[in-house]
C-alpha cells in the first residue's frame, strides 16, 4: 500500500519508501498546485498518472539522467542541425508545446498529460519555474520539450516531434545552453533507448538525490505553503540561433557534477 497524502500540509514520505514494483511509486493524493510540484522536484519526485487515477507520485531507482557534456550528437543529427532550416526558441509557445506532447501517439491508448496537468504546469510556467524549448520550420511548430528548471538541474517532462529529429534538436540546444551557463544535469526520469542513444544513462537514485541536495539544499520534512524556488542558473534567452549560425558540437567528456 502506498500512503495517501492530504492536501495540506505539503509532506512527502522519504523516497527510500518507494515501491520496487511498480518501480518508484511513492504516494498518492496531495495536490498539483505549485507548492506541491516544487517540493516534489526538489526531492527527486514527479507526478505521473492517468485520467482515471488519483495523483500518483514517483521516484524510480535507478534514475535516467543526461549530463549536458555527455550529449552525443551523431553525424546525421549534426547535419539536421546545420541544414534542416530549424529556428529554435525558448518559452515562446509553452502551452502549444504541452498540447503537442499530449497528442495521442502510435501504440499508446491515451495520454498522462491531462487537462489538470496542463493547467498545473502552466501555473509553474507563469511563476518562471517551468520552461519550454520550441523548434520551428517555416513558422510551423515541429518539435519541442518542456520541464522544470531549478538551479543547475532541468527536470524533463515530455518532448514531441512532427518532423525527423526535431525533439532531438530541442534537446541539443537545451544542453548547449546549460553547459555554457552552469547547468549540470537533465533529469530524464525513466530509461528509454531513445534517450540512451543521445548519451543519457542510469544512476542510482541516492546519487541523484545527493546532487539535488548539494545544489538546492536539503528540503524540510514539511514544506511551507509559501512558494520559493531556485531559478535556473543558465539563460533560456541564450537558446536558439538564427538560421545559418554556427553548428552545435557536443563534447563527450565523462566529467561528473561537483
Amino acid at each position: 500500500m502506498v500512503p495517501w497524502l492530504l492536501e495540506r500540509p505539503i509532506r512527502f514520505p522519504p523516497v527510500t519508501a518507494a515501491l520496487r514494483d511498480p518501480d518508484g511509486l511513492l504516494a498518492a493524493g496531495g495536490a498539483l498546485d505549485p507548492g506541491w510540484l516544487l517540493a516534489a522536484y526538489r526531492r527527486g519526485i514527479f507526478p505521473w498518472y492517468g485520467d482515471d487515477q488519483p495523483i500518483l507520485w514517483w521516484s524510480p531507482d535507478p534514475r535516467m539522467v543526461l549530463f549536458p557534456e555527455e550529449l552525443r550528437v551523431r553525424r546525421s543529427l549534426a547535419k539536421r542541425l546545420r541544414h534542416a532550416g530549424f529556428t529554435i526558441t525558448a518559452n515562446r509557445a509553452f502551452n502549444a508545446v504541452m498540447t503537442a506532447c499530449a497528442e495521442p501517439r502510435a501504440g499508446q491508448p491515451g495520454t498522462w498529460i491531462t487537462d489538470e496537468m496542463r493547467a498545473a504546469y502552466a501555473r509553474l510556467h507563469a511563476l518562471g519555474a517551468a520552461h519550454s524549448v520550441e523548434v520551428w520550420q517555416r513558422e510551423r511548430l515541429v518539435g519541442g520539450l518542456y520541464g522544470v528548471a531549478l538551479g543547475p538541474a532541468f527536470f524533463g517532462e515530455s518532448m514531441f516531434t512532427r518532423v525527423a529529429d526535431a525533439s532531438k534538436v530541442a534537446l541539443v540546444h537545451l544542453a548547449r545552453a546549460m553547459s555554457s551557463g552552469g547547468g549540470r544535469l537533465i533529469d530524464c526520469q525513466m530509461h528509454t533507448a531513445h534517450l540512451a542513444s543521445l548519451g543519457a544513462r542510469d544512476i542510482a537514485r541516492a546519487e541523484f538525490i545527493g546532487y539535488l541536495e548539494r545544489w538546492l539544499g536539503k528540503p524540510q520534512d514539511v514544506e511551507p505553503d509559501a512558494l520559493s524556488f531556485t531559478p535556473a542558473c543558465w539563460s533560456f534567452e541564450a537558446i536558439g540561433e538564427p538560421p545559418g549560425g554556427p553548428p552545435v558540437n557536443a563534447t563527450r567528456s565523462r566529467r561528473e557534477p561537483s
